[in-house]
């Protein structure tokens, strides 16, 4: 009978498991960086709700001291909050009171910044087994001891140094075993994802996104023998094919099964990276992979033979769903290419594909989930176009909200598109670049496109000028808002203007009917997630751009959020940004009702007129300063906007001593350990100082510019244009 028993129960817990939707949502803990197993960043607590809100204040704050990018949502166990910086550095703290308990800094090896796109993100730790597991930047996987912060384990988990691998993501528990992706797409990449062992580290198995070049010998498994048949023989395979796995890493213990979401192509162009076509399996797909083995179970491609960095790599949510009359467990996944899906769990076929924002590169879905693509739109390796959504995505990282019993989706939405241009056709095949970009195309985003028209060369602006898109830039260039969503017909139920194109936000949603996020203005913004009227606004300071969460201590509800700007993009701070008014302030802000008031940080001083800048060197010609230019452009602006407090310095406005170092920063690595990477492998010492001569002619420009707007009484903070950032 007791064995009976016993099975029974089994049973009923795994029910409950493939549910994933009436049982899904944070407790009192909040043990996942999405709250539940199946992350759907829903919290079932009431103790805050529509009536008391108002109430809500400060209960403590924790200083990070840093000022980069904070993407990571907590993670709260019996009383205590772990979570992560940048780079991978890991804090423990009182989660009642913000008492520190213990903190992890990763010795990292600072050249990995060099192939970081997207900053110094890091999204967060897992704590299982009495450890807590973090990626750092650099690649490595740390295991740590929960209660003290001592390092137990460290795993390599880069395959090839001498590529641009990356590690952003917060690692994923599977039973006994902890997953971990990484990035470099943009750069020379191959995509893979690698389970360890939680007790000591040790690997367990090991799953390749994408195949390698067949004349290398035969493949690392069968699946990928499958893909190759989808790839052209002759691709760009040096390059290493794109794909990685940067965050979107669940586990299903329901199925027992990992499912993963792969990243874009390298280079983007499949025309240079396939130059036959195919649809390039697995970019750009959910894989779903047996979580003892990695074996491939199903997948579903959402972005057949990527060109437009649309990633499948966004966060996915687990749930129970009826659709058509029975009730399945499905994922909810809306990644960057403008589409919201409905995936079988268990088959992986698709239930339902719905538009959420203006798309040109497909005319919707069929009945079994292929896409109408439609090339000549959006083949830009042709010609210039302009693509939506944009290579930032419709979504992206930050995670959205389900709630099961409204049957909402809770998300930010940006409906933007961007002009993409390569070289032209017939232009020699360019080399592979080490540890570099090596996406070899151009984009500019349609806020910024009729302002920056008119600098293109002649020839490219009028081809812009006369694509269909156009009227689509003209009518609106964007439109970025929070939106409650029905899964099964992509329709906003209500929506609400966001503070900007720039303005993107991690979502939290409560049983008692509440929808946290906040703003890269800076506000906590607490709405009625049935009618998205805003309840209360809390002013911090600090631009908010990760998903706060929600726990209990003590009888206590809190809810907590990191605050810091950054990610794609970071080096342009938006003029409407509280990182551009008052710095950007990293801190833990955590709130309770009746709190106290947030305390700002002080505002940030007036602009000052960029300094002269040294006399150009001798020999500098017309041609060093072009050269310069374009050499900034391919290896520096990623980092470098160049524009007014930026998180990375404006090298329009170095000091003498910076000048006189110039070489010796950027060539040899002088301040590798604060985070500027050396280029002596791909640059010479003439290039090092034809870009310097174009800094000092655009200081020059700069500063004679700032001289008369002072003289004349002008603001030197004038609005500059976000052309180059790509999320």
């Amino acid at each position: 009978m007791r064995r009976v028993f016993l099975v029974i129960a089994g049973l009923l817990a795994l029910a409950g498991c493939a549910r994933g939707g009436g049982d899904a949502g944070a407790g009192d803990d909040w043990p996942y960086t999405g709250g539940d197993v199946w992350g759907s960043h829903h919290s079932r607590l009431t103790d805050i709700d529509k009536g008391n809100v108002t109430r809500l204040g400060l209960a403590w704050s924790y200083d990070l001291n840093t000022n980069r990018v904070q993407e990571a949502t907590p993670v709260v166990v019996d009383g205590i909050m772990y979570t992560s910086g940048n780079l991978g550095r890991v804090y423990a703290l009182d989660a009642a009171t913000g008492k520190p308990l213990w903190t992890f800094e990763p010795e990292v090896d600072m050249q990995a910044n060099r192939s970081a796109c997207c900053d110094q993100a890091n999204r967060g730790v897992a704590v299982a087994q009495g450890k807590v597991m973090v990626g750092a930047l650099d690649g490595m996987l740390y295991a740590l001891d929960a209660k003290t912060g001592k390092r137990l384990w460290k795993a390599d988990t880069v395959v090839d140094h001498g590529r641009g691998y990356t590690s952003t993501g917060a690692p994923e528990v599977a039973g006994d075993l902890v997953i971990i992706g990484n990035a470099g797409a943009e750069y020379d990449a191959r995509g893979y994802v690698t389970a360890y062992r939680i007790a000591d580290g040790g690997q367990a198995w090991r799953f390749y996104t994408v195949p390698h070049d067949p004349a290398q010998g035969p493949q690392e498994d069968k699946a990928l023998d499958a893909a190759l048949k989808t790839w052209d023989t002759r691709s760009r395979w040096d390059i290493g094919g794109g794909g990685t796995v940067w965050d979107a890493i669940n586990y299903d213990p329901a199925f027992d099964t990992v499912y993963i979401g792969v990243g874009n192509g390298g280079p983007y162009s499949i025309a240079t990276r396939s130059p036959k076509g195919g649809t390039n399996l697995y970019l750009s797909s959910i894989v779903a992979l047996d979580a003892k083995s990695g074996a491939v179970k199903w997948h579903y491609q959402e972005t057949p033979g990527d060109s437009w960095d649309f990633t499948a790599t966004q966060p996915m949510v687990l749930t129970q769903m009826e659709v058509d009359g029975e009730v399945r467990p499905v994922i909810l996944h809306s990644p960057k290419n403008g589409y919201l899906f409905v995936l079988d769990r268990e088959t992986g076929k698709p239930l339902r594909v719905n538009a959420l924002v203006r798309t040109n590169w497909a005319k919707g879905f069929s009945e079994t989930g292929v896409p109408h693509m439609t090339p000549q739109r959006v083949d830009y390796w042709n010609g210039p176009r302009i693509i939506f959504p944009a290579s930032a995505g419709a979504r992206n990282w930050y995670p959205a909200a389900y709630d099961a019993e409204r049957k909402s989706y809770y998300a930010h939405v940006l409906d933007m598109g961007n002009l993409m241009f390569t070289v032209p056709p017939g232009t020699p095949a360019q080399a592979r670049r080490p540890k570099a970009l090596n996406v070899q195309t151009t984009l500019i985003f349609t806020p910024q496109l009729q302002s920056v028209l008119p600098t293109l060369p002649p020839a490219i602006r009028e081809q812009v000028e006369k694509l269909p898109e156009m009227r689509w830039v003209k009518d609106k260039s964007y439109v970025s808002e929070l939106r409650a969503i029905d899964p099964l017909t992509g329709k906003a139920r209500w929506s609400v203007a966001t503070e900007g194109w720039q303005d993107r936000m991690g979502v939290l949603s409560t049983a008692s009917g509440l929808i946290f996020h906040g703003t890269i203005g800076g506000k906590l913004m607490v709405r009625d997630a049935d009618s998205g009227a805003l309840l209360k606004e809390i002013d911090t300071g600090s631009s908010i751009m990760a998903a706060p969460m929600t726990y209990r201590v003590k009888g206590v509800q809190y809810v907590a959020v990191a605050t810091g700007f950054g990610g794609g993009g970071w080096g342009y701070v938006p003029r409407y940004s509280a990182a551009y008014r008052y710095g950007n302030a990293n801190r833990i802000l955590v709130f309770r009702l009746d709190g106290g008031a947030v305390e700002k940080p002080q505002p940030l001083p007036p602009v000052e007129v960029a300094a002269a800048p040294p006399a150009q060197k001798p020999g500098v010609t017309r041609a060093t300063i072009m050269q310069g230019q374009a050499m900034f452009f391919q290896n520096c602006a990623i980092c470098h906007s160049n524009q007014l407090r930026s998180t990375a310095p404006d090298l329009r406005r170095m000091q003498p001593a910076t000048h006189e170092m110039f070489g010796a920063i950027v060539h040899d690595g002088l301040l590798l350990p604060g985070g500027m990477p050396r280029w002596d492998d791909l640059l010479s010492g003439e290039d090092v100082d034809a870009i310097h001569a174009w800094l000092i002619d655009e200081q020059g420009r700069l500063h004679a510019r700032e001289v008369k707007m002072q003289a004349a009484g002008q603001p030197l903070d004038a609005p500059s244009a976000a052309i180059m950032s790509s999320f």
